[in-house]
């Protein structure tokens, strides 16, 4: 099988990857059914991960959804894995014409990917509610930048320079996703020879939908366990993503 990975590769032009969270697991970034998963990190809050990082929730609870956020969805410890890097590599090669992500993370970013289209934001990106002032994931951790107009403490970041809330720029549930990021990632699939699909179980929507817009002439799925696409794609290696992506790249 990793033959024929390497041949598929050898031979594209326009490899675009489409990934889920089994890319950051390798990493130690946890998913969210696994055995250490954000399901069981949720039981101390007696709330589903659904409700904790929807919008409604953001906007009702918002000290309660902040430490819930920095405790279990920022693993700031976290390296690049093997398919990371190999999918930089690939890029580097000018195989690879765009990675679309499913992750949060910026892991991608980190192992040299340039063109990543993040479908549901990123940790790294903060944005302040009011005047839309950025700020980067150490700003928004640092307790200093948690003290409101009053100098009360919280989990709450808010604005340096208007005193607004600083929101992630990741999509809450009940948010949709950007219109422009959706575009690109269609585009980019679209026009792909060869499409590897890696560690998505392919079962969230709208994202995996994003799969049927491919019409080129490779469909590879790395995935651990099955997916509902198998039976569509070329080639199926149900082992992990950063295994099989470092023996066949790097």
């Amino acid at each position: 099988m990793y033959e024929e990975l390497k041949n598929i590769i050898e031979k594209s032009h326009r490899i675009v990857f489409f990934g889920g969270a089994g890319v950051s697991t390798e990493s130690g970034v946890p998913d969210f059914r696994s055995e250490n998963g954000l399901y069981k990190a949720m039981q101390t809050y007696r709330r589903s991960p659904e409700e904790m990082l929807s919008y409604s929730f953001f906007r009702s609870h918002m000290d309660t959804f902040y430490d819930h956020y920095k405790n279990n969805l920022i693993y700031r410890e976290v390296k690049p894995n093997q398919a990371h890097y190999a999918l930089a590599e690939l890029e580097k090669q000018g195989k690879l014409r765009a990675v679309v992500t499913q992750n949060i993370d910026g892991l991608h970013q980190m192992a040299g990917s340039r063109k990543v289209w993040e479908l549901h934001g990123s940790v790294m990106r903060n944005y302040c509610m009011d005047c839309n002032a950025f700020y980067d994931l150490d700003y928004i951790m640092d307790p200093e930048n948690c003290n409101d107009a009053k100098g009360m403490k919280s989990q709450i970041p808010y604005c340096r320079k208007c005193g607004g809330v600083v929101k992630p720029d990741v999509v809450l549930y009940e948010e949709a996703l950007d219109q422009d990021v959706i575009n690109n990632a269609v585009d980019a699939i679209s026009q792909a020879d060869t499409l590897i699909v890696g560690g998505t179980s392919l079962v969230v929507y709208p994202a995996a939908g994003l799969i049927n817009y491919f019409r080129g002439t490779d469909l590879v799925l790395i995935n651990k366990s099955e997916t509902q696409y198998d039976s569509k794609a070329n080639l199926v290696i149900n082992e992990p993503i950063g295994q099989v992506l470092g023996a066949c790249v790097l």
